[in-house]
């Protein structure tokens, strides 16, 4: 077994369906004077500049990337795997314009079940209730917007994994199945396994998954072995025997991994083998690995343009980090009624060194996570975004809202604009800057349709979440141990 603090870096081209527009280059901020020119605001300088090519899709995708094979180097003491976005690894697509929209929905259709669910938490005290309203909050919700998936080893063979943060119980289907949506590699077949055990129902580890999942492990019919079962926010489901077996993350050797072998599944999976959770209770990866990674990962999503990889990094190793600026950290905060979830506390927002004022900041949590797409933020918060947002990027005809995104510009015209910077404040002063590509989303490829990538939530007492299009170009660092979370500025697809 390898020093706890051996990095361990998971490459992934994430190239997610609706980041496939070659719209935007990222340069440095012009002299004052040509700010001046261009009738924007002058906000002290603080921008990030724009360039705008036009880019027109095609019908046909060349260079689909072979998802399902297990390449691997090592780089000083790192083991890097390849992680791809499930919806590049199926062939050539024609029906983008449809795709893009129906992510959209589907990430509005995430945040309401996280909400729903959240206020069904806070609301009920019992036990039962609160078991209940747990069931899609500890798994992820909904799948289908935020899909990365990376190869591991399992019980001596290769399988292709969703990778999310939100969820904690990593499953795969397996033989014989009941039911199984249909998957590009063989299914796991654990009578091949000479290691695979089967869990103990009433056993500490079946009792885990109330914890995990919001219900317990059940004992099967005429069986001992312990039943795990998870329904996620769309429908979605897996259920099956509850097991053990080695897991090996590029070179390194997990003995007694304990997954979900899933005999009746169904949902919006694709075609990978399953999924592998990254949450925060004992059944997650990062949980059952903390002796190996120290309870230490972090991720950087590269920029739109950016046809390299990015990296997931488990282990403490900063070394391994191309970071830019140094690492800002704030307090990691924990629900109990909600213990998969990472929560922050927002002290502050600044749009082109304007801060906005808000009694809420300071005084409510923030959920980060990995599978919603659009940050969302209370309507009053929204409000005053949208309106000092719109003030600073000035002088532009409006567009159509588009899907949950309602401040729309036609930039056609233009080769190039000024966006005003974003950072969001938190506790301990730590700071996330939002990368330019993370600030304008690309209704349109030629520009007709360019809209503020942040959303409002329907009413105040919501919970504010961080979602990954705003997390780009940042090497984010989740640390379980000292219970911190870091931001840093990174070229993600650098190396």
């Amino acid at each position: 077994m390898p020093p706890s603090n051996s990095p361990k870096i998971l490459s992934m081209s994430l190239l997610l369906p609706f980041f496939l527009f070659s719209l935007l280059i990222l340069h440095a901020p012009p002299p004052a004077a040509a700010v001046a020119a261009t009738g924007v605001h002058g906000y002290g300088g603080d921008k990030q500049v724009l360039t705008l090519n036009k880019f027109k899709w095609t019908h046909q995708q060349t260079n689909t990337p072979n998802c399902f094979s297990q390449r691997s180097r090592t780089e000083k003491s790192a083991t890097i795997l390849e992680l791809h976005h499930r919806d590049n690894c199926f062939g050539p697509r024609s029906d983008w314009n449809q795709r893009f929209l129906k992510h959209l929905l589907s990430d509005q259709i995430r945040v309401r079940s996280i909400q729903s669910r959240i206020k069904t938490a806070l609301s009920k005290g019992s036990d039962q209730e609160l078991s209940q309203a747990q069931i899609p909050l500890a798994s992820g919700v909904k799948l289908q917007t935020l899909n990365y998936v990376a190869t591991v080893g399992l019980g001596g063979r290769n399988v292709t994994l969703i990778v999310d943060t939100g969820s904690d119980v990593t499953w795969v289907q397996c033989q014989p199945c009941g039911s199984c949506y249909n998957q590009q590699e063989p299914l796991f077949n654990p009578a091949q396994s000479p290691t695979y055990k089967s869990i103990v129902c009433k056993s500490k580890t079946c009792q885990d998954l109330d914890y995990a999942t919001g219900k317990p492990g059940s004992c099967g019919v005429n069986s001992t072995n312990c039943n795990y079962s998870v329904v996620y926010g769309d429908g979605s489901y897996t259920q099956g025997d509850l097991a053990s077996d080695n897991l090996v993350v590029g070179t390194v050797p997990i003995k007694g991994f304990v997954f979900g072998c899933g005999r009746e599944n169904a949902g919006l999976f694709g075609g990978v083998s399953g999924l592998m959770g990254f949450g925060r209770t004992p059944l997650s990866m990062v949980s059952q690995t903390t002796d190996v990674f120290d309870g230490i990962f972090s991720y950087c999503l590269p920029s739109v343009t950016d046809l390299g990889p990015g990296s997931l990094i488990l282990g403490n190793e900063t070394s391994a980090y191309k970071i830019s600026s140094p690492i800002s950290y704030t307090n990691m905060l924990s629900n109990p009624m909600m213990p998969s979830f990472y929560f922050l506390n927002l002290t502050g927002i600044s749009i082109g060194g304007v801060s906005l004022q808000d009694p809420s900041f300071g005084k409510k949590e923030m959920l980060i996570d990995s599978g919603t797409v659009i940050t969302r933020l209370p309507p009053s918060v929204y409000n005053a975004f949208k309106s000092e947002f719109v003030n600073q990027f000035s002088g532009f005809p409006k567009a159509p809202a588009y899907s949950i995104l309602d401040t729309c510009f036609n930039l056609s015209s233009k080769k190039q604009v000024e966006i005003p910077t974003i950072n969001l404040h938190f506790a301990n002063d730590a700071k996330l800057t939002v990368d330019v590509s993370g600030i304008l989303y690309f209704a349109k490829a030629d520009a007709s349709q360019v809209c503020l990538a942040l959303a409002g939530l329907k009413d105040e007492e919501e919970i504010s979440i961080i979602g990954n299009y705003q997390q780009k170009n940042t090497r984010v660092v989740y640390n379980t141990k000292e219970l911190t979370l870091g931001f840093a500025k990174e070229t993600c697809s650098s190396g």
